[in-house]
């Protein structure tokens, strides 16, 4: 640090020793920090933050040293390999992973193998395999294959990531350079790219099991596919015990089951899948179950009904004509996630059944609108206004599409 002195007096200090660097407070802006680093035989100054942490860019570093080290890395490659650089995803390897194909045949063979045992294909049910040291590219080559892999669509979810050791992007088959946070993980599927790569990825993320921790709070699509299931298991699991024993009890879904037992329910799903016991020698009382389906909806972070279509259905209530709303609704209801339609258009059937023993329950469409109303769709931003000006419309719009579930499904 050599306090406060100007860009020419950095420039001479440094004048002549590639890679050299200094620190200097600002003449013009006292307080403010700028790191002079020579590269290319000139003096580069880049104003210093810090939170914990140093930058200048995106990236945060626990010391100088290790941030210039970054930086010189950088400036060497795209100074020296710019052209290469722009031209790295014109020929991505991604559909195309020939030095992958004799993991992909083992993995084939074996799901064939599986899925002669089991309907329900899955990495996770073997220990020790060969499957669990490939790369996500093959684990994904691999389920195109699979006859029973429910093909919804999914965006990879990204994340800054710092690779230790040498690490090669899986979209184009070249190096990531950097001390840290040289490329993008998938925090779903393990996917390892270039940042700049990740934007040309298609949305064909497939969760691995291993990754997703819970099942409540989880997106959607993400856990359908992790199981490779048309619905989450939760609404499954719940829906049949229900209608195996409780769909002629008394203000089913508006009778409120123990919390603590409520809970207990989630932390078995969350613990054991599927294989989660709600039968009734666990849990007698039927609303228990109920309030664990009510709990999972509730718990989405992006509603079954999702955000992005929140507004367009408020609107479609809001149509007098009944024909004409029925019909809007149904348009928005083609812009739905596959796995999010399949969803809402089951538990339709499911709330359906609910009503026709409305003579034992005292259940109807209307009191499902208002039970469901809110727990299927939430405002985008998170008002209250918003939320309480709304909510006649989502009760109208749930029971909308319980009453007309065959017609709009």
């Amino acid at each position: 640090f050599h306090g406060i002195i100007s860009r020419e007096q950095a420039d001479e200090i440094l004048a002549g020793v590639e890679g050299a660097y200094i620190l200097r407070e600002s003449q013009r802006q006292p307080g403010c920090y700028t790191l002079a680093l020579r590269f290319g035989n000139q003096t580069l100054n880049y104003r210093l933050f810090y939170d914990g942490k140093h930058f200048v860019g995106e990236k945060r570093f626990e010391s100088i040293h290790d941030l210039v080290t970054d930086g010189l890395i950088t400036l060497y490659i795209e100074t020296k390999a710019s052209e290469y650089i722009s031209k790295m995803t014109t020929n991505p390897i991604y559909e195309h992973i020939g030095y992958a194909t004799l993991l992909r045949e083992k993995v084939s063979r074996r799901l064939s193998r599986m899925k002669n045992e089991s309907r329900k294909a899955s990495f996770t049910s073997e220990e020790n395999t060969p499957v669990e040291k490939i790369t996500s590219l093959v684990r994904r080559a691999a389920l195109t294959q699979n006859d029973n892999h429910f093909n919804y669509e999914k965006a990879h979810n990204f994340k800054v990531h710092t690779f230790r050791g040498p690490h090669w992007c899986e979209y184009c088959a070249n190096f990531m350079w950097g001390l840290i946070a040289q490329g993008v993980r998938c925090s779903d599927c393990g996917l390892n790219v270039h940042k700049q790569c990740s934007k040309y990825v298609p949305n064909d993320c497939q969760p691995d099991l291993k990754r997703i921790k819970r099942v409540y709070c989880c997106d959607l699509t993400t856990l359908v596919k992790a199981h490779n299931t048309q619905r989450p298991m939760v609404v499954d699991s719940c829906i049949r015990e229900i209608e195996a024993r409780g769909l002629k009890s008394e203000g089913l879904y508006r009778v409120s089951g123990f919390t603590e037992h409520i809970e207990d329910v989630k932390m078995a799903f969350d613990r054991d899948g599927d294989k989660a016991d709600i039968s009734a020698s666990i849990y007698p009382d039927i609303n228990i179950i109920a309030g664990a389906l009510k709990l999972y909806f509730r718990d989405l972070p992006i509603p079954v009904i999702t955000y992005d279509t929140y507004s367009k259905f408020i609107e479609a209530a809001k149509i007098a004509n009944p024909d004409e709303r029925l019909e809007a609704i149904h348009e928005v209801l083609m812009l739905l996630p596959a796995a999010h339609y399949e969803t809402l258009r089951y538990l339709m059937i499911h709330l359906k059944k609910v009503t026709l023993h409305e003579k034992e329950n005292f259940m109807n469409a209307e009191n499902l609108g208002i039970v469901f109303g809110p727990t299927l769709m939430r405002p985008p931003e998170d008002s209250t206004l918003a939320t309480l000006n709304d909510m006649r419309y989502q009760k109208l719009i749930v029971q909308i599409l319980i009453e007309n579930e065959d017609v709009l499904f």
